[in-house]
């Protein structure tokens, strides 16, 4: 009898994203996808633009007060999408 190697699908997925250098950006499209369930409907409706710059999410918001308010929560924001995602895949965020 011979012991079988058995790997999930998900497992080799992941694997041969790793192995093509796509698994970066596939999470991080996964960081800017979930940015209005993490953040919530209103934060999302004054949210103008989302993007990951050299593991940074950046968020345009169209209010100065929010962006303030926001800046203070960074920690927050950035532990709760990472999670979300399950990866480390940034670890600031930036509003501007």
């Amino acid at each position: 009898m011979f012991k079988r190697d058995v790997k999930s699908i998900k497992d080799l997925v992941m694997q041969n994203l790793r192995v093509n250098g796509l698994e970066t950006p596939l999470l991080q499209k996964r960081v800017v996808d979930a940015w209005p369930e993490v953040a919530g409907e209103t934060i999302a409706r004054h949210t103008l633009n989302v993007f990951v710059e050299n593991q940074t999410l950046v968020v345009r918001l169209s209010s100065a007060a929010l962006r303030q308010e926001l800046s203070m929560k960074r920690d927050y924001y950035v532990a709760l999408l990472n999670h979300h995602v399950g990866a480390q895949v940034i670890y600031h965020v930036r509003f501007s």
